[in-house]
């Protein structure tokens, strides 16, 4: 996306000089641990905000739900298209995050079957299992446990992986390959490096695939579509469901963890009450927002864009997680409330760029949440929520590590 930002020039690009542009659009969206800024309002203080003019063009953000929703629905006057900007012609450009219909549509149409509620239904098993297995680990090493290390990074991991069919013996070299993708802290070149090597190692599963598919994700599709689609295509699917569906749904399920934690009633309440699940998870997915900025938008020609003046050319970026706090929807909303009336929320984006695994991550919130407090219903966090440290400098809004003391097994107690 920004290489644009770098050079006029297609394919001149120096990585170096993109370190300062996702600070830059992060910096507006700061959060105290799990709340805001006190003074987030004064930074951005209009909907549609002007954050900088950079390289010869305007970087705007948009921070309000109305607006946000409908910069992410527009398909005739901004593009996600990448290509124009590197000076590719390759339809693999940056994944299918950066591309429009119809080749948008080409692509997404070999992933949807995959994502139906009946397809998701028939996973909740093997999540269930994989569930529990983690939470016996936990209770084996325990009483002391990082729910970080041990319960949230593990649980999506292992679901995409069975998801896309990679073998046991290929996972442990890929989770390595997965974690600095969104890290902007690493610097341009750093994320460009990961993101080559994680989608080099998918290119060879694919390949593999095609030499033997198995029945995942990656052999059905090869399955289905034979040559008429290449290694790289099918190689950049996969790697777009693996981040989509690994480091989000792991951040959800560890800041998730820590709204429970800190608020014991949220925690009794799914602990003792199945109808209490879907409403707690759908306002963590508002609350936290992990995805804290949406694909970033190229104005086609100049527009007016709820009174600002978008010229052509120009790069607009939603800030989801600032319109999932717009008080225009709703009051309080900086206050997690699941008993609230269903606020509208961007957590999975909006439009024909909404996630496509948007099912799938809020089955295994669904089943994870309830199995881990249940377990260990006496867990309590080990040290002051204000000493956490979290990943501001991150697209994906993460905490480092969440130490617990994990209290009874009840388990332990029922064999």
């Amino acid at each position: 996306m920004l290489q644009r930002l770098v050079a006029r020039s297609p394919g001149v690009v120096d990585l170096s000089t993109l370190d300062s542009v996702p600070r830059r659009l992060l910096r507006p969206l700061r959060r105290d641990g799990l709340d805001p800024v006190a003074r987030l309002g004064t930074t951005v203080p209009d909907p549609v905000h002007r954050l900088a003019h950079m390289f010869g063009m305007n970087i705007w953000l948009v921070s309000g739900q109305e607006e946000g929703r409908a910069v992410l629905a527009e398909q005739s006057r901004f593009s996600n298209d990448l290509r124009p900007y590197v000076g590719s012609s390759s339809s693999n450009v940056g994944g299918l995050g950066f591309t429009d219909p119809p080749e948008h549509t080409r692509l997404r149409s070999l992933l949807t079957p995959e994502f139906t509620m009946r397809r998701i239904n028939r996973l909740a098993p093997r999540i269930e299992q994989i569930v529990d297995a983690q939470l016996d680990e936990l209770a084996a090493a325990g009483p002391e446990a990082d729910l970080v290390g041990g319960f949230a990074f593990p649980i999506p991991f292992l679901v995409i992986c069975e998801l896309l069919g990679l073998p046991p013996e290929d996972r442990e070299r890929f989770r390595a390959l997965s974690h600095a993708r969104f890290d902007v802290s690493a610097g341009g070149a750093g994320a460009f490096g990961a993101i080559s090597s994680s989608r080099s190692f998918l290119l060879e599963a694919t390949r593999r695939q095609r030499e033997s598919p198995g029945d995942g994700l990656l052999g059905r599709i090869i399955a289905a579509v034979g040559d008429e689609v290449g290694d790289e295509e099918i190689a950049g699917l996969a790697d777009g469901v693996f981040t989509g569906g690994y480091e989000t749904t792991a951040s959800m399920l560890a800041l998730g963890s820590l709204v429970l934690l800190r608020d014991r009633q949220h925690f009794d309440l799914i602990r003792d009450d199945d109808a209490s699940v879907d409403p707690v998870v759908e306002e963590m997915l508002r609350y936290l927002s992990v995805v804290q900025i949406a694909f970033p938008r190229f104005a086609l020609e100049d527009l007016d864009l709820f009174g600002r003046r978008i010229r052509k050319g120009d790069v607009v970026v939603v800030a989801l997680s600032r319109a999932d706090r717009d008080g225009r929807i709703g009051p309080d909303l900086d206050r997690f409330d699941p008993t609230r009336p269903p606020s509208p929320h961007l957590a999975f984006g909006y439009g024909f760029h909404r996630c496509v695994g948007a099912e799938l991550a809020r089955l295994e919130l669904r089943t994870a949440f309830p199995r881990l407090v249940r377990r260990f219903p006496e867990m309590r966090l080990t040290v002051d929520p204000s000493s956490l440290r979290f990943r501001d400098q991150s697209i994906v809004y993460a905490v480092d590590s969440l130490p617990v003391h994990l209290g009874a097994d009840s388990a332990s107690r029922s064999s």
